[in-house]
């Protein structure tokens, strides 16, 4: 009888402490066709990510009680017209440079404490600079249809995550006000005289959600030793939506600027809405950028897109992109080449399931 009593007390307690943790699997697979075309050669290819990036991830939850929970979340980025794994960062300083072979969690690794006061997040994330770019902009900032307004031609990696990050998240109880504070470091020997700081920066995002409307100021700097190259980037944004029935009209503002001597600055705009019909969506978006660079050079964008949703899980989806040029610019779509002041244009036809 004692036996049999302490085996259903370790039932009980197995039992309890599952209940109190959760692993999620979770992914998206996004394989597309992608053409572009330009004044000098045109391009032809199968791609990944065509509305988001295709990813495999793993997150969980602990319920350490009285409110505190711990987590984790682990996402790798994948090319689904491959296999391969996408590249990541290590140290603020490079666009990529670790991985692409196998899998790499190249998106995100943090690991967690939550409570009443709010969450603090360790590892690698989105730069605060970045949660505007993709969220104000009907398209994701994914695919032939993204926005021109941030699409970079300073010197220099402008950051979309950065890696040993330090970050705070505010509580969700305050009344449609949210931000993140967030540090990261380079990681450099301390006697690496100019570059020691080299990667390290910080920003933070405020924000404001409230009913139909969603907006956001972010900014982010990340210094780097002031070479004629480089120098220290500066990344600030403004961004909004606000949701009128089936439409969803969404802007922002974004500027760049590299701490060079010359002090270079971008700076650019969006317009844009997405309109909720039968099984789909269908997307606009008009935006530019610019440079203070010789000849002040400037790509103005327009972008058209539809997404059908066969269920909640699987879409089919078809965009478009024209970009023309002026002052020297010589942006192109979908890897096509251009010439400077010449037009480019691109569309995309593919397919995304989640899970």
């Amino acid at each position: 009888m004692n036996k049999h009593l302490l085996w259903s007390l370790a039932i009980t307690a197995c039992g309890a402490a599952s209940a109190q943790s959760s692993v999620t699997l979770f992914g998206v697979v996004d394989t597309y066709l992608q053409v572009g075309s330009g004044s000098v050669a045109d391009r032809s290819q199968l791609a990944s990510g065509g509305t988001g990036g295709s990813r495999l991830g793993f997150r969980g939850v602990e319920d350490l009680g009285g409110g505190l929970s711990a987590g984790f979340w682990l996402e790798a980025g994948l090319l689904t017209d491959n296999g391969s794994g996408g590249t990541t960062s290590t140290n603020n300083q490079t666009g990529g440079s670790a991985g692409g072979g196998g899998l790499t969690f190249s998106r995100r690794s943090t690991v967690s404490l939550s409570n009443r006061l709010g969450e603090l997040r360790l590892g690698r994330d989105y730069s605060v600079a970045y949660y505007n770019r993709f969220e104000f902009d009907p398209f994701g900032n994914s695919g032939v249809a993204a926005s021109q307004a941030y699409t970079s031609a300073l010197t220099g990696p402008i950051p979309t995550r950065v890696s040993n990050g330090i970050m705070y998240f505010l509580p969700s109880n305050l009344g449609g006000v949210y931000g993140v504070v967030q540090y990261y470091l380079g990681e450099n020997p301390r006697n690496a005289a100019a570059t020691e700081k080299d990667g390290n920066g910080g920003g933070l995002r405020l924000g404001y959600k409230a009913g139909p409307l969603n907006v956001a100021f972010s900014t982010t700097r990340t210094q780097y030793a002031p070479t004629a190259a480089t120098g220290d980037i500066t990344s600030t944004n403004l961004g909004g939506r606000y949701d009128i029935g089936a439409f969803t009209a969404m802007g922002g503002y974004y500027r760049e600027k590299v701490g060079t001597l010359a002090g270079l600055t971008g700076k650019g705009y969006q317009l844009g809405g997405i309109y909720r019909v039968g099984a789909g969506e269908i997307k606009a978006q008009w935006s530019t950028y610019k440079t203070t660079a010789a000849g002040t050079p400037q790509s103005d964008k327009v972008s058209l897109g539809y997404v059908h949703y066969l269920s909640k899980r699987t879409s089919l989806y078809g965009a478009y992109g024209h970009v023309k040029n002026r002052g020297g610019a010589a942006a192109a779509l979908n890897g096509a080449v251009t010439g400077a002041n010449q037009a480019s244009s691109g569309f995309d036809l593919g397919v995304r399931h989640t899970f």
